[in-house]
């Protein structure tokens, strides 16, 4: 017998078929659909979205599950649980694992895990290189071939231009995406903030922008000459930014995501020694927050990712130099987006909301963040105006290691419905 659940008088708001209406919505099977006959509605669940937002799961392009090799900081079942708390229903999954994800076996292991425990759609990717060590490349079609969505070295970047060319060849070829951290190792050496007047002051080791800026300007030059699609990661850089806006005006086959944290904090932050702070790229200055926010805003940025980072407590509670880099980012990035570009004005609601859903997906073509009839029903029920801070044991992540505990964020997901079935539903209790 169909399952149908009927989503009644919400707000609904879908970026990609510019739909913005007061209306409802109909599931039947895992799928929306158009309006089913009366005899069907008298039989289905209803769920009351009166006064709230109805829009398309949120996706993320950028998240660490750390399966296989580190479950003690995050596993498949905590790390959707934490994304359906955040109202995302899609993820795409870094290899930089334990061993890494640059084998068929690797990612059947990870597609595995996510069969058993994953309660929404999780998208792996595979290696750049061999054991992510930049040297030699990893079999891209073999990798394509057991379900990789894209290829990437995780938090690396590929130093040598020559092997990286090769890879993005042979990407282009098999059609997969290569999704890259910008980063010149020369420049950022051991850097473990932003370069510049907060480093100076805090005695803390910088990394200059210039390490960003180099690397996407290899990337540009590279998806020119080839063809193929690259998506750069955790932009932060005024200056990257601008080579990435004149790339585009050219029609380079680039694509760009900025986080939450980078889109929130500038590098003073860090004043006060707060690991939770730690993150590559840096917080960067106020300058460059600012480009990230106005490059959201035109285009030059096609949408926001996470980097969802999960350390344990033991790991971050030492001194700065020695913290391991990443924060936690699935359970507090609409909420963080929303008020930052939403509630400030900056963006309209659906402009706010198609940087979380149909943007990301249309830079690597998953084909999800959309309400459109025969879709799949991967749905976020949202209240943009509740206020509400996180803390540090409220977290569905394993991990706690976020820069938002205690401060006030403005929007949250009340239901996160995946393929029809609700898998979240927030307890204020």
């Amino acid at each position: 017998m169909s399952q149908i659940t009927h989503i009644k008088g919400g707000r609904l708001i879908d970026p990609q078929s510019e739909r913005d209406e007061v209306t409802d919505l109909f599931i039947r099977d895992g799928a929306i659909v158009d309006r089913p006959s009366n005899a069907d509605l008298e039989k289905a669940t209803v769920i009351d979205a009166s006064g709230l937002v109805v829009a398309p799961g949120l996706v993320d392009l950028h998240v660490h599950f750390r399966v296989p090799g580190q479950t003690h900081k995050e596993t498949i079942l905590t790390g959707t649980t934490a994304a359906a708390a955040g109202g995302f229903t899609s993820v795409v999954c870094m290899p930089n694992t334990s061993p890494p994800a640059d084998t068929a076996g690797t990612i059947q292991y990870i597609k595995d895990a996510v069969k058993r425990e994953a309660i929404m759609n999780v998208f792996p990717t595979g290696c750049i290189t061999v054991g992510m060590d930049g040297e030699r490349l990893a079999p891209t079609g073999s990798l394509r071939n057991a379900g990789a969505v894209a290829i990437s070295d995780g938090g690396k970047c590929v130093q040598d231009n020559g092997l990286m060319r090769r890879a993005v060849e042979y990407a282009h070829m098999f059609d997969l995406p290569v999704i890259d951290h910008c980063e010149d190792y020369s420049l950022s050496a051991s850097g473990v903030m932003n370069e510049g007047a907060t480093s100076t002051k805090l005695g803390l080791r910088g990394a200059p922008t210039e390490a960003e800026d180099l690397m996407v300007s290899r990337n540009v030059i590279l998806s020119a000459k080839t063809g193929a699609r690259i998506h750069l990661q955790h932009v932060t850089s005024k200056n990257a930014i601008d080579i990435i806006r004149r790339a585009k005006s050219r029609g380079v086959n680039i694509t760009a995501e900025a986080t939450p944290h980078h889109m929130c904090f500038s590098d003073t932050a860090i004043e006060g020694f707060d690991t939770n702070f730690k993150m590559n790229p840096p917080l960067r200055g106020e300058k460059d927050r600012i480009a990230i926010l106005d490059a959201l805003a035109d285009g030059a940025i096609d949408c926001i990712a996470t980097g969802h980072a999960p350390h344990t407590d033991y790991e971050k509670d030492v001194e700065f130099d020695y913290a391991p880099f990443g924060v936690i980012g699935l359970e507090t990035a609409l909420g963080a987006t929303l008020t930052e570009l939403f509630h400030s004005n900056r963006l309209s609601l659906p402009d706010t909301l198609s940087l979380l859903t149909n943007r990301p997906s249309d830079a690597i073509r998953l084909g999800k963040g959309t309400l459109e009839i025969g879709s799949d029903a991967d749905i976020v029920i949202i209240d943009p105006d509740i206020e509400w801070a996180p803390t540090a044991d409220g977290f569905q992540s394993k991990s706690a290691n976020s820069p938002w505990i205690g401060r006030t964020l403005k929007g949250r997901a009340l239901k996160t419905i995946v393929a029809g079935k609700l898998v979240y539903e927030l307890n204020d209790s």
